[in-house]
């Protein structure tokens, strides 16, 4: 069964890689092919006497997926909302040179990314930062690496605060680290974004201008706007002092927001507002469900408890970041569940090396991260393999902050 589960997983991985060649949509395959594992483990569990066990397992697995959806429905629909209102291009137009060079934007971007993505959860901040992205006159090239940058930023500022990424807010629930420990891997965090970005720079650098359409701002615009941040605000607010899970919050705001269209606007403006969550990109959805049924299968086999016990046969420093580029592969969430539940014995800086490891190595593959799988869902240039022409440059990159983390916070 082990066997079946990992070739059913390595297929998934392959139509991802090959979507261009086979001309299957990556969300078809992957989510017939997430179906197809846990049709098998049923299979094998009826036989064997563990079918409650695996009702459970998928039960748990389907609920860590509807609360992902639900939050992207509502995330997604906010920022349908304020692109087609043309407020993310007029918040550009403003903030940013009208023209600037690609440097610049490079350099800019990075900085955004990294502070958004440290406020609000991974998924926002790549669908802001991406508008930000389109908002510019770019060639295919020059987008496609934009993106890469986006990625590995936004997980790169995820790491700093528990309200930017779920792996850290798991390892430090879990008491390994404070939080004034978690902003020190700011420093580190900056120097592998900046590897980046300089990396990301080399070449030609023409000038950019950014392609903003003139909008007519209404109040109601500028009302939802200020929901949305409000609503990642409290997100954040109300998930540190009460625990609340952020999907509860998102979802709080998109009715918010629905009954502001209709007490505003009457009902035929609240029905305007409704069309937006019709602009969600479904395939979107569809693809992180694939994924997620497929890392489940992996988990319920057994795969991350093998990964446990290589973490624990080598060096913490090393293994740590082997765990980092392994998490572009399995989703970091059981990866990291699993090594608290292994309880391994780590020094203070070995946690923060864990922590930024499992938060950044995601983005050594575009889909190892869900700000990777939103932006290669958003943006149709950038595919697994457009992707992974920049592995060399992400890999330096991860490299140099993740020593720097070890430099910097050795005792």
């Amino acid at each position: 069964m082990e066997t079946i589960i990992i070739v059913l997983a390595l297929l998934a991985l392959l139509g991802i890689a090959f979507e261009e060649v086979i001309h299957l949509n990556k969300a078809k395959s992957t989510l017939f092919l997430g179906c197809l594992s846990w049709c098998v483990l049923f299979i094998f569990a009826s036989q064997n006497g563990r079918l409650e066990h695996t009702k459970e397992m998928l039960n748990e697995n389907l609920l860590d997926i509807a609360s992902l959806w639900l939050f992207l429905m509502a995330t997604m629909t906010f920022v349908a909302y304020l692109n087609a209102r043309g407020l993310v291009g007029d918040v550009v137009s403003r903030v940013l040179p009208g023209e600037l060079t690609l440097r610049q934007l490079t350099l800019l971007l990075a900085v955004f990314a990294v502070i958004l993505s440290m406020l609000c959860d991974n998924i926002t901040a790549t669908l802001v930062t991406l508008g930000v992205v389109q908002a510019f006159k770019l060639e295919v090239k020059e987008r496609v690496k934009l993106c890469v940058l986006v990625v590995f930023a936004v997980n790169s500022g995820g790491v700093i605060l528990i309200t930017g990424d779920v792996t850290t807010l798991m390892i430090f629930s879990a008491g390994h680290v404070t939080i004034a420990e978690l902003l020190a891997l700011a420093a580190p965090t900056l120097v592998g974004v900046a590897v980046l970005a300089v990396l990301m720079s080399i070449g030609r650098s023409r000038r950019v201008v950014a392609e903003v359409n003139a909008h007519t701002i209404e109040p109601l615009d500028v009302v939802i706007a200020g929901l949305f941040f409000s609503t990642i605000v409290c997100t954040m607010v109300f998930n540190i002092f009460f625990g609340m899970p952020p999907v509860l919050t998102f979802l709080m705001g998109l009715s918010v927001m629905f009954l502001i269209g209709g007490v505003v606007n009457k009902y035929h403006q609240e029905v305007h507002l409704l069309e937006y969550v019709r602009q969600i990109q479904f395939d979107t959805l569809m693809f992180f469900l694939g994924i997620l049924l497929i890392v489940g299968a992996l988990k319920e086999v057994g795969i991350l408890l093998w990964v446990t016990d290589f973490y624990f046969a080598v060096d913490p420093n090393i293994s740590s970041f082997a765990m980092g580029a392994l998490s572009s592969f399995l989703d970091n969430v059981p990866l990291t569940a699993a090594l608290l539940k292994a309880e391994p014995n780590l020094s203070n800086p070995q946690w923060l090396a864990l922590t930024y490891a499992v938060g950044v190595g995601g983005s050594l593959l575009v889909i190892g991260s869900a700000a990777g799988i939103v932006a290669m869902s958003k943006m149709r240039e950038l595919t697994f393999m457009q992707y992974g022409k920049y592995i060399p440059q992400l890999l330096i990159a991860y490299t140099a902050g993740y020593i720097a983390t070890l430099l910097l916070l050795a005792e």
